[in-house]
């Protein structure tokens, strides 16, 4: 595939009427070719109503062709080959390895979608069928489902230029509740994102379907990309990003005539608990595996482990002096942008100088200018708990170790802590009682509780929830990776004495669709439907 620098508005190469704009290399701070232009205002109003336009097809189409749309994408992308890969390091720093990996969930996930979508439970049937006899008065015949809200705009993350980009989680959910998507690509990588752009445009046009289904735009997320969540054919937003755009983005989208949800996933510290019976196992194991988590693609997850606890005491200061030990032999990994790494060195320079935080240890720095030293601070649950600078999130490879001597201490600092995406506890059976204590705190504060285990790496399954109470996200009710986040597209509507020749197919008697349906409070799997009127029938 051959870069053109353009927006693909309904399957057409658009060249911006705005300024142009070139992604850097963050390893060697390279300019790379070509130049990007970015739309106009007026420009974008074409993407927009073209995926208005493709609404009504799109959100009816038949279980069969709906799937094969999102296989067609995946299989596109793999196609592409290593010209993806090599585009996306160059954009982005990261290493094969790791995109290849990202590149693999991408695709699963959308296979993941196109098997939901073929199963059809999203949609939600519920039956209640008239009961004409009831008394003292009958009951009307009344259907449910859950249709698409309307067209979808998605904003490409900055550190998962695949799995979070142009076909990534949002998208994927969206396009399988039957959402057209306007796409804002991300404009540190915005060859990587042309490249799985013109994927989603081939499945489009490969299976027939409306070309504004899909539409990837360049521009400026202040002009461009608040020009989109606030243009009227836009029913719902999903963004990965920093705390502050995500804040703009809600309110331009609260302000709107027709205010629309946003789903944002913004900031998360990820507190590690570490109980006293983990500390009686190998603690540097222990500690090497937290100092993994923290340093891993520089740090530049949003579910790194950001704060550790750890007892006071002997013990605890093992550990401390384990994860010095295990951070000061890492080196500093390339940074996404020379901007994200400006900002982990302001942020580190902040926490550094606070009050009572000492360093625990650093390590190198990587062979770039954009490749800062890991860090990780230590300090007191006291003064973490009266020192707002403390709970400041910082991107990248830092994390601040946080000495506690008590389960009233702990609970009173998961009380004082903003909303976080995960929660890890290390623990052995002998503290059990403890967490018991602390499990019902963190419910209220995380979307994700792990024993034993850390928070990056994120399954991509039916029961992952990757979200939680604000500011981790905008709507603590949702989810932004798994089979759920499906669910943030969609809206029920009830139909009431509506004659079967009115009905939409999953409501119907004959159920064509063959979809697993509750009729009358009671789940009725599609085969044993089938099976029933077969014999019937027979």
């Amino acid at each position: 595939m051959t870069l053109t620098g353009h927006s693909l508005i309904a399957g057409q190469t658009v060249a911006g009427e705005g300024k142009t704009t070139f992604a850097f290399n963050p390893a060697t701070n390279e300019q790379l070719e070509p130049a990007y232009t970015l739309l106009s205002e007026e420009q974008l109003k074409a993407a927009t109503a073209a995926a208005a336009e493709a609404f009504q097809s799109f959100s009816t189409l038949d279980p069969g062709t709906h799937a094969a749309f999102l296989d067609a994408i995946a299989d596109n992308i793999e196609a592409i080959g290593d010209d993806l890969i090599v585009r996306a390091g160059q954009e982005t720093g990261l290493p094969a390895a790791r995109l290849q990996g990202e590149r693999a969930r991408t695709t699963g996930q959308l296979r993941l979608f196109a098997n939901v979508v073929r199963q059809g439970d999203f949609r939600g049937v519920r039956i209640d069928p008239a009961l004409p006899d009831r008394a003292p008065l009958p009951r009307a015949d009344i259907r449910q489902r859950q249709i698409p809200l309307g067209p979808v705009a998605v904003f490409g993350a900055s550190n998962f230029p695949l799995a979070f980009s142009t076909a990534g989680g949002d998208t994927a959910s969206a396009l399988a509740a039957g959402c057209p998507v306007v796409f804002k690509a991300h404009n540190a990588h915005p060859g990587t994102s042309e490249l799985v752009g013109q994927a989603i445009a081939k499945a489009v046009a490969d299976l027939g379907l409306h070309p504004g289904v899909f539409s990837l735009i360049y521009g400026p997320g202040s002009s461009i990309g608040q020009a989109l969540v606030a243009d009227p054919a836009i029913k719902a937003v999903g963004f990965t990003g920093s705390q502050s755009a995500g804040i703009a983005l809600m309110r331009t989208a609260a302000a709107r005539p027709e205010p629309i949800p946003v789903y944002a996933e913004m900031s998360s510290l990820n507190p590690v608990f570490v109980f006293p019976g983990a500390l009686k196992g190998d603690v540097d194991a222990l500690a090497q595996q937290y100092v993994t988590a923290v340093t891993g693609s520089s740090g530049q997850l949003c579910t790194s482990p950001g704060l550790l606890f750890a007892p006071a005491g002997e013990a605890g200061d093992k550990l401390a002096a384990a994860v010095g030990r295990a951070v000061s032999a890492c080196a500093g990994q390339t940074m996404l942008t020379a901007g994200i790494a400006g900002s982990w060195n302001s942020g580190t320079e902040a926490l550094g100088a606070a009050e009572n935080v000492t360093v625990v240890g650093t390590g190198t720095p990587g062979p770039t200018e954009n490749a800062p030293a890991p860090a990780i601070y230590g300090t007191e649950i006291r003064d973490f708990i009266s020192n707002e600078v403390l709970h400041a999130e910082i991107f990248g490879a830092a994390s601040l170790v946080i000495r506690y001597s008590s389960a009233e201490e702990l609970v009173e600092a998961t009380n004082r802590i903003e909303g976080q995406l995960t929660a890890s506890l290390q623990l052995t059976e002998e503290d059990y009682p403890t967490a018991a204590r602390l499990i019902p705190a963190l419910e209220q504060k995380v979307g994700r509780i792990i024993v034993n285990g850390w928070p990056t790496g994120v399954e991509v399954g039916h029961a992952m929830v990757h979200g939680g109470p604000f500011p981790a996200t905008s709507d603590a009710r949702t989810t932004s990776v798994g089979t759920l986040a499906i669910n943030r597209f969609l809206r029920p509507v009830a139909y009431q004495n509506l004659p079967q020749e009115l009905l939409p197919a999953p409501l119907q008697d004959a159920n064509p669709w063959q979809l697993n349906r509750r009729i009358d409070g009671t789940v009725i799997a599609a085969d044993a439907a089938q099976a029933e009127k077969e014999e019937v029938n027979a």
